[in-house]
């Protein structure tokens, strides 16, 4: 019965293929990927720090509460950081990975949304930290796989760019939601999008993907050497300093919206959501002006220099947060100037290791290892921020934020070397050029 069942089975696959080549896409076109960034964007933005200031000023949650679920989801999802960095540079599955995740990001929205007890909550969001390991470093290996190296800064700009105009819609429709239907649309909104980032996953080309350059080796089918040691990437000195400013940047950086929209929800109540929303849109403003920046100058003006440029804003952001104290316009203004930093830092990240690891075979190792260390100063920094709150108040929040954003700006300055980014011909071979569809 088995064997009739896969002989039937073939034979229909066979007598099908005709007609399933007629829908897979055989060339790159910039529409797919600018939807995918946008869409992936959405998905993910329409949860983020929405979940926090849901549970405290919604589900009466203690900030204590939420810092814990927040630290242990957190944890676990860094075991998987650097496992699916390394998964990628093997699997030609790029996009089934991609699906994987938006699926269980939505059954996640879903979850909270059911239950906000306790253990539903830290569960749902165990997941969702998970799986956020996965977008960024999978998107940006599809396009090293499908772009040459003298059109990454511009393509991967741009990629920023529809991420963070993503972002600012996800956040108006969510403060929207919030404020016209209930802050539970916030999450409904979320099972819609993955429904249309599912469609748009599969109309990416994957046979004109170069799965060798999309790890960082040489292309070509004559080109046979292999992967660099994964102990070269703790050997060097770049890449070392890059990942433990990472760290510092996002324990400082990461609570920073968060714990201004609750501190505003605390003060007034009911407007804890709307206003993170409005932080949200203000700070991804400041961040979508510096992708496009990036993506037209990131080269010419060197990628080193902008880097340090973003870290020095962080410190300055936090200082201008306690001189706002609770004035609201001018805390929204601060974001957008906050924004401009962390827009540079995300933007500039996968470009900076797509420069240092080629010819490595090692680049989606190296931002699986990246978003470990920006994942345990961003977990880590959920515990701690909450903490401070509790014992001491926010303002002594924003100043441990500075302190630690100061030292993070330089270490990048005094530490990081500047990457040559000429491209290689060989490393480049049958991709598409800034001419084609980028």
């Amino acid at each position: 019965m088995a064997i009739l069942l896969s002989d039937s089975f073939n034979r229909v696959r066979e007598s099908s293929r005709p007609f399933r080549e007629r829908f897979v896409p055989k060339t790159v076109h910039a529409p797919s990927l600018d939807w995918l960034n946008f869409l992936v964007a959405d998905v993910r933005g329409a949860l983020g720090p929405f979940v926090a200031v849901y549970l405290v000023t919604e589900a009466h949650w203690t900030p204590s509460a939420v810092g814990v679920v927040a630290t242990i989801g957190g944890w676990l999802g860094l075991l998987t950081q650097t496992p699916i960095g390394a998964w990628l540079d093997h699997t030609p599955r790029k996009r089934g990975l991609l699906s994987a995740a938006v699926v269980i990001l939505a059954l996640g929205a879903i979850m909270i949304v059911l239950s906000s007890s306790f253990f539903p909550v830290l569960l749902a969001n165990a997941m969702m930290q998970v799986v956020s390991g996965v977008f960024e470093p999978a998107i940006a290996a599809i396009t090293v796989g499908l772009f040459a190296s003298d059109a990454l800064t511009r393509r991967l700009g741009r990629n920023a760019a529809w991420s963070r105009a993503g972002n600012i819609v996800v956040a108006v429709t969510s403060g929207l939601l919030a404020f016209w239907i209930s802050p539970v649309a916030v999450f409904i909104q979320v099972p819609v999008i993955s429904v249309l980032t599912l469609i748009v996953i599969f109309t990416i080309p994957t046979r004109p993907m170069d799965l060798r350059r999309a790890r960082g080796l040489r292309s070509g089918e004559d080109q046979t050497e292999g992967p660099a040691r994964w102990l070269e990437l703790l050997r060097s000195r770049p890449m070392l300093v890059f990942a433990i400013g990472s760290f510092l940047y996002e324990l400082a950086s990461a609570p920073l919206l968060t714990l201004v929209g609750q501190m505003v929800g605390a003060e007034r109540s009911g407007q804890g959501l709307m206003f993170t929303s409005l932080c949200v849109i203000t700070s991804q403003i400041g961040m979508l002006a510096t992708a496009i920046l990036v993506a037209r100058y990131g080269d010419r003006w060197g990628h080193r220099r902008l880097l340090v440029i973003g870290f020095a804003i962080l410190p300055l952001q936090a200082v201008l947060t306690i001189l706002c104290g609770s004035a609201q316009a001018w805390l929204l203004a601060v974001q957008v100037f906050g924004g401009l930093g962390t827009g540079l830092f995300y933007t500039l990240t996968p470009i900076w290791l797509a420069n240092a690891t080629r010819s490595r075979g090692r680049y989606n190792l190296s931002q699986g290892v990246m978003g470990t260390f920006r994942g345990i100063g961003v977990t880590t920094s959920g515990f701690l921020s909450e903490v401070v709150v509790d014992g001491f108040g926010y303002g002594w929040a924003f100043a441990a934020c500075g302190l630690v954003g100061l030292a993070a700006a330089l270490l990048m300055w005094r530490g990081l070397e500047a990457e040559s980014t000429s491209p290689s011909p060989e490393h480049d071979a049958g991709a598409a050029r800034p001419d084609g569809a980028n």
